[in-house]
């Protein structure tokens, strides 16, 4: 079954690429939805719905979860897939290709597949559980760095904190080599591919992160919530790492 599973991801992605290239720097109209999240724009809703179409035409018992419409309810026990059209829409309308499409099929919570898509550069990243992690069908890993003090640390903006996070976060980034700042869930394909070691955010959704969990676990790296513990629909607050070592000291810093 997996690959039937990767073989809808990489239609649903196609579906989605096309939609968001015919966009990308051609000013969709734009809504403004909560302050937390502030823009959507004609393309998330297009792409997800393209998306959907796909998954429901090849998987009609299946459950889908997205963020952009109502939630599809599956047969009991059908594997449910998580959808998110373009994550980073802000630097999406901003016409920065930092955006990815973020697809997941999971099974009783679990990724077993996951794609993070970059339309404008044309990479793919998927994971697939106890296989391994490919961009654009080369396998790649993580750097496997365990110096916290040499490490590449990223997250999307500092507004994401608040005052008590943003302190954790500032004792974590003092200890490593370099942090840099944007990227939504690039960041976290930049880490399975080896040029980032350190990703850590707060405040995310299920579909923010879900086919994340398989790429960087895929590619030989850690990711879990802030207290460790690994990450499950409803959690938001997300560290991941190049290596269990990493991972540990990343946790203490933020635990202080």
């Amino acid at each position: 079954m997996t690959q039937d599973w990767i073989d809808t991801a990489h239609l649903a992605a196609d579906a989605a690429r096309a939609v968001t290239r015919r966009w990308f720097r051609r000013s969709p109209p734009v809504s403004h939805k909560a302050a937390a999240s502030p823009i959507v724009t004609l393309a998330d809703q297009q792409s997800e719905a393209a998306m959907r179409a796909i998954i429901r035409s090849r998987h009609p018992t299946h459950g889908i979860h997205g963020e952009e419409e109502a939630d599809v309810v599956g047969e009991p026990g059908a594997p449910v897939w998580v959808l998110d059209p373009i994550d980073g829409t802000i630097a999406f309308a901003s016409g920065k290709p930092l955006f990815t499409t973020l697809i997941a099929l999971t099974v009783a919570g679990e990724t077993q597949v996951g794609v993070v898509d970059q339309s404008v550069t044309g990479e793919r990243w998927l994971g697939v559980r106890g296989v391994g992690a490919t961009l654009n069908g080369e396998p790649v890993r993580a750097s496997g760095q365990s110096d916290l003090t040499v490490s590449r640390l990223s997250s999307t903006t500092p507004s994401m904190f608040t005052a008590a996070q943003a302190a954790a976060f500032e004792r974590l980034s003092s200890r490593v080599h370099v942090t840099s700042w944007g990227g939504d869930a690039y960041s976290y394909a930049l880490l399975a591919t080896g040029t980032v070691d350190l990703v850590v955010e707060v405040g995310l959704s299920w579909y923010d992160w879900a086919p994340l969990t398989v790429l960087v676990e895929a590619s030989g790296g850690v990711i879990t919530d802030w207290q460790g513990r690994p990450l499950r629909p409803g959690d938001a607050d997300v560290v991941a790492a190049a290596s269990p070592a990493l991972h540990a000291a990343a946790l203490a810093a933020l635990q202080g």
